[in-house]
C-alpha cells in the first residue's frame, strides 16, 4: 500500500510541477519543515516564525494513530528539508516514508521521561502522547528548537527567543491546571477518558488515570472495559468523566448514565481543528482541555 501511495506521489510531483501552488512554493526560499499532524506543525511554525515554511501530512480533525496517506497528503511534503516526527509508536503509518526521505528526521518526544501502555495488544510499550502534558510539549519545543538551529544556524537567536516564550506559555497552562484543581479531595482526583491518552497530563497535575481503552483500537468501548469504568468512578465518586473529539463517545455515556456521573468535554488530543474551531492551536488545545477537566472535576465534586 505504502509504495503504491509513494509511487503516486511522485507522479503527482511531476505532475504538478506547471501548477500555481507549486510555482509559488517553489519562489519560497525558506526552508521547508514537514510535520507528521497539526499538533507538532503548529508547534514548528511558533518556534520556526516567519523563516521556515511548514507542512503538517494529516489535516485538521485527523485521526492519527491508524491514518492511511494518501498521495495528496504526502505531495504537499515533497522536497522537506526537515521531518519531524512524534515517535514512541504513533505514526506507525508513516515510518517508511521516513525510512525513504532524504530530509533529516527529528523525533521530537525525545528526552521525554517515557510512560508505558499498560494493558491491551500495545502493552508495555511507550505510550506516545506525551504532548497532552505542557511538561511534555516543553521537551518537544526544545527539541523542535535544537532541529530548527541545525538545519538554519543563521535563524539561532530567532528560534531561542521564539521556544523560550512559548515554552513559557505551555508551562503557565499546566501550574494554572494544578493551582485549579489543589482543592480536589484525594479520592476524587482522576481523570477518566475514552481513550489512556492522558497518562503524562495525569501524572504531572497529580490525578489518578482511568479509561476504557489504552489505545484507539477495533475494540473499544467493550463490556469489560465498561464494567471496569463504572467500577472505579463509583469507587471514588467521580464527579465528571471525559471523552476526546476523535472518537465514538457511547460507552462513555453508558459510563455516565451508570454512575450519576457527568459526561464533560469533549477533549482534544490527536489533532487540531480549522482555525475557526475550539482548538486552532497547539497552545489552544491545551488551554480547552485544562479548562474543561478543571470545571469538571470541581465544578461537579459529590
Amino acid at each position: 500500500m505504502l509504495a503504491a501511495v509513494l509511487l503516486a506521489v511522485a507522479l503527482l510531483a511531476g505532475a504538478c510541477g506547471t501548477g500555481s501552488d507549486t510555482a509559488a512554493a517553489d519562489d519560497d526560499p525558506r526552508p521547508v519543515v514537514l510535520a507528521t499532524f497539526t499538533v507538532i506543525a503548529d508547534m514548528a511554525r511558533e518556534v520556526g516564525g516567519d523563516r521556515v515554511r511548514v507542512e503538517s501530512i494529516t489535516r485538521p480533525g485527523a485521526e492519527i494513530h491508524d491514518y492511511e496517506p494518501v498521495p495528496g497528503d504526502l505531495v504537499r511534503g515533497a522536497g522537506a528539508d526537515l521531518v519531524l516526527d512524534n515517535g514512541m509508536g504513533l505514526e506507525r503509518w508513516f515510518e517508511q516514508f521516513v525510512d525513504r526521505s532524504e530530509a533529516r528526521s527529528v523525533t521530537v518526544s525525545d528526552g521525554v521521561e517515557v510512560l508505558p501502555i499498560v494493558a491491551g495488544e500495545y502493552r508495555d510499550r511507550p505510550n506516545p502522547h506525551a504532548w497532552m502534558s505542557p511538561v511534555g510539549g516543553v521537551r518537544y519545543v526544545q527539541n523542535i528548537r535544537d532541529a530548527l538551529i541545525e538545519l538554519d544556524p543563521d535563524g539561532r537567536e530567532v528560534y531561542t527567543a521564539n521556544a523560550d516564550r512559548y515554552a513559557g506559555e505551555i508551562h503557565r497552562v499546566g501550574e494554572d491546571l494544578r493551582a485549579e484543581l489543589g482543592a480536589l479531595p484525594e479520592s476524587q482526583r482522576a481523570l477518566v477518558t475514552c481513550e489512556g491518552a492522558f497518562s503524562y497530563l495525569a501524572r504531572d497535575v497529580g490525578l489518578q488515570e482511568a479509561y476504557l481503552w489504552p489505545v484507539n483500537s477495533d475494540a473499544e468501548g467493550t463490556p469489560d472495559q465498561i464494567a471496569s469504568t463504572i467500577g472505579f468512578v463509583r469507587d471514588n465518586a467521580v464527579p465528571a468523566v471525559f471523552c476526546e473529539s476523535t472518537v465514538n463517545d457511547s460507552a462513555q455515556r453508558q459510563v455516565a448514565a451508570e454512575t450519576g456521573a457527568r459526561l464533560a468535554g469533549p477533549l482534544y488530543v490527536d489533532s487540531l481543528s480549522e482555525q475557526d474551531g475550539p482548538v486552532p492551536s497547539y497552545l489552544e488545545l491545551l488551554r480547552h482541555d485544562a479548562r474543561v477537566i478543571a470545571e469538571g472535576l470541581t465544578g461537579g465534586v459529590r
